[in-house]
């Protein structure tokens, strides 16, 4: 039999609003609670208001919105008044989250736990178009924020309803001076650049390669018609999304608007967790358990440009090795898996660490482009879509995989209507990912030849702006250069530029051999 301190999966919702008129529209907490109480109406309609008022931990990850402690403004919506409320900071992988949720309940720490998050980036969005302020349920400037820690996080002071708990923050830098003073910022650059690694190291032309992300979002777009709850319902053609267009602009080559996620979204999602034990207590019915597998996750930072091998991710690599080894299966069981999908290279580089199929579906949302990818719950979304396909599919096993940042962290989650055959297990990989990762110092200028590396050109308007390149200098140092001569970056558009010498002052390309 199963153990009693088991974790599953009971309630899953998924809350989104559409509307017309500016102003209207739920909040984003009030989003967030209404998937909350979704949740437990999944689980159980008869026992949905015990299971509320049973939870013992919420958390919530940071969004798009003033909130100090939004789990606190949850839990005294649904009457769970002995909840430990958790607030994590972007940069905190949401899979962390979702197994520490399941490994209090496999501890004994707690029974019930609720994971939940949400934006209402379109209601704001509309609301500035047309001039109209709108107002949130618990504003930035309250007293009691909470000091700030490393990952592990910071006890706050639980007489404060406006401070949560426990506050979790990243330890490192996302991004260095170096990568800034080159043009780089948002993360269109980032991924774009990483993706032209990757494209020269499977050898693709530019052209195959353009074909090659247009066929894989239109397929996404495919799925996300399906999909009830997808941001954008209407199949869109590769043509479309391959080639600029006034609604589809060119970003960062080969990046057009289509293949970035899309978080101006009302989307919220919540997952209620509760052991075994309880489960039977609140008579939820065995057919709508999900059991968490196995879970794996690296927290090892480093910049995209210090990054030796532009294409790998070895994160990926040994987490996915890792719950797979724990869960007792491979990637070919999977039939369900939602790779995280914020920008083609996300995917493409988990499909390689992996070893997924190209020819199979890879998502059951329809990806964050046409799904929708608020800005840090898109794990949540994806696990809720997930769970309800386990369940019409009894016996099947699904993957949610999770991103922070650029590729930066890195989380596998395996999922099935089945318990494995061992103790659901979370794993963290970080050490053996920073030995196996090659890294190499980022300076700030070079006079001379280097070697590109990975590059991009960004788009301001309807232009190209800067095409910017990551070099490998002489000495086995990298630096970050850039050019705005309009021949050299059509030449970036239309020839394959890694591996291509350039010479650089400071760190400006004034060359191309």
């Amino acid at each position: 039999m199963t153990d009693d301190k088991t974790p599953v999966l009971v309630g899953v919702a998924a809350a989104n609003q559409r509307f017309e008129e500016a102003g209207e529209g739920l909040e984003p907490i009030e989003l967030m609670i209404a998937a909350t109480r979704g949740a437990a109406e999944d689980a159980s309609p008869s026992a949905a208001g015990d299971l509320l008022s049973a939870i013992d931990d919420i958390s919530v990850p940071n969004g798009i919105w003033s909130y100090t402690n939004p789990a606190g403004l949850i839990a005294s919506a649904v009457g769970a008044d002995h909840a430990k409320t958790v607030f994590a900071e972007v940069g905190i992988l949401q899979h962390t989250l979702v197994s520490r949720a399941c490994s209090l309940i496999a501890s004994g720490e707690a029974s019930v736990t609720l994971v939940a998050g949400g934006e209402a980036k379109y209601r704001a969005l509309r609301a500035q178009i047309a001039g109209i302020e709108l107002a949130e349920s618990n504003p930035a400037d309250m007293p009691g924020a909470p000091s700030l820690a490393q990952d592990g996080g910071d006890e706050g002071d639980s007489s404060d309803p406006s401070v949560p708990d426990l506050f979790m923050q990243p330890h490192a830098e996302l991004w260095n001076q170096v990568e800034s003073a080159a043009g780089l910022g948002m993360p269109v650059g980032y991924y774009a650049i990483m993706d032209s690694a990757l494209r020269h190291e499977q050898g693709e032309s530019i052209d195959e390669h353009r074909d090659h992300m247009a066929r894989m979002y239109a397929g996404f777009s495919q799925i996300a018609a399906a999909n009830p709850d997808a941001w954008v319902r209407e199949p869109v053609e590769a043509e479309y999304i391959r080639n600029p267009s006034p609604k589809n602009k060119m970003l960062a080559f080969p990046y057009t608007k289509l293949h970035n996620t899309q978080w101006n979204v009302d989307q919220s999602s919540a997952l209620l967790f509760c052991s075994v034990a309880k489960a039977r207590e609140l008579g939820i019915p065995e057919s709508k358990w999900v059991y968490p597998l196995a879970a794996a996750e690296s927290n090892f930072m480093s910049v995209v440009s210090a990054r030796r091998a532009l294409h790998r991710s070895q994160g990926f690599a040994l987490a996915g090795q890792r719950a797979f080894e724990a869960a007792g299966c491979k990637p070919e069981d999977v039939q369900h898996m939602e790779l995280y999908s914020c920008f083609p290279s996300a995917v493409r580089v988990q499909m390689a660490e992996l070893g997924v199929n190209a020819h199979r579906p890879l998502s059951v949302t329809g990806a964050m482009t046409f799904g929708g990818g608020p800005l840090n719950n898109f794990v949540f979304q994806a696990t809720v879509k997930l769970a309800q396909v386990l369940r019409d599919n009894p016996g099947d096993t699904g993957m949610v995989t999770c991103i922070s940042s650029f590729i930066t962290k890195q989380g596998v989650a395996l999922y099935s209507t089945e318990p494995c055959a061992g103790d659901f297990q979370a794993l963290d990989v970080t050490e053996e990912v920073e030995q196996a990762t090659p890294i190499c110092e980022v300076v700030p200028s070079h006079v001379g030849d280097a070697t590109v590396a990975g590059y991009t050109v960004l788009y301001q308007g309807d232009g190209p702006w800067r095409g910017v390149a990551v070099c490998d200098l002489p000495d086995g140092s990298r630096t970050v250069a850039y050019t705005e001569d309009a021949d050299t970056m059509a030449r970036m558009e239309a020839e394959d530029y890694c591996g291509r010498v350039v010479t650089l002052a400071g760190n400006v390309i004034i060359n191309t051999q």
